[in-house]
């Protein structure tokens, strides 16, 4: 493999959510450039095996826990088990999401208390206790949320998912500031309409199909996840030096207008 396909080479990577579109491609894309990785979901086990061999046909060591990421305990004890298997993770990758489609007049407190748990309380668990554990180690790191388009632009039917990305966008910023002088580099991956994950849970099929989101698209193409995953190993590349508190929006243009393919008034 070319000598750039190895600029990950020594590190461990921790993924959340890592059976997911996003998740899966993002532990490929590590273990590709040499990262060993562990990533969790709530999925069996043997769900995760065809991943685990993807890992270990690019030579790297694989490791998936089913945690819950809204556990703040189990996250403890898996990043635990990690660094006793594999090593202390310098590479995380906050990435587990769930969407509450309801509008704002049918949103329930259980709605919204799901998505925060997971979307913004896990994000916080998996980055709050990594980015200790490698301030307490003194080792340098990136720190990767998995965000949103949707934390700037109102989707009227995903009131709960668009705060919690909003308030995922702003706790990079926190910890970038916080984490800045022990060279833990902090920042957000931003995508708009992703090819999987959230444009299969749209309500109305007819409106909502990914040929109607590609449509709303400026540049006519859907997101894959493996264009995400891409993007996320460049924040992780440690030639990547000066990048924190930012977040690398890739949308093909949708922020430029504010569409939403999810505000339906009718």
């Amino acid at each position: 493999m070319h000598e750039r396909a190895r600029l990950l080479d020594g590190q461990v990577a921790v993924v959340s959510g890592g059976l997911g579109a996003i998740g899966s491609a993002t532990v490929r894309a590590l273990a590709a450039h040499g990262a060993d990785v562990a990533w969790c979901d709530l999925l069996p086990e043997d769900r995760a095996l065809p991943l685990i061999g993807d890992v270990q046909n690019f030579r790297r060591r694989g490791l998936y826990h089913r945690v819950d990421i809204a556990d703040a305990s189990a996250v403890s004890i898996w990043l635990q088990d990690v660094e006793h298997r594999l090593g202390a993770p310098t590479l995380i990758v906050p990435n587990a999401a769930v969407v509450g489609v309801a509008p704002w007049l049918e949103l329930s407190v259980e709605d919204w208390r799901r998505v925060m748990a997971v979307n913004l309380d896990g994000a916080f668990h998996l980055a709050s206790f990594a980015t200790r554990r490698m301030v307490e180690l003194r080792l340098p790191g990136r720190v990767v949320f998995v965000g949103s388009w949707a934390a700037e632009h109102v989707h009227l039917q995903l009131p709960a998912y668009c705060v919690a990305k909003a308030g995922l966008r702003m706790l990079a910023r926190c910890m970038a500031g916080a984490l800045a002088p022990h060279d833990i580099l902090v920042n957000e991956i931003s995508p708009g309409f992703v090819a999987a994950g959230l444009a299969d849970q749209f309500p109305n099929a007819a409106k909502d199909s990914h040929e109607a989101s590609r449509r709303q698209v400026p540049i006519g193409r859907m997101i894959e996840p493996e264009e995400v995953a891409s993007q996320i190993v460049h924040l992780c590349d440690p030639a990547n030096r000066h990048m924190t508190g930012s977040t690398l929006l890739m949308d093909g243009g949708l922020s430029l207008f504010g569409t939403a393919v999810l505000d339906d008034r009718a």
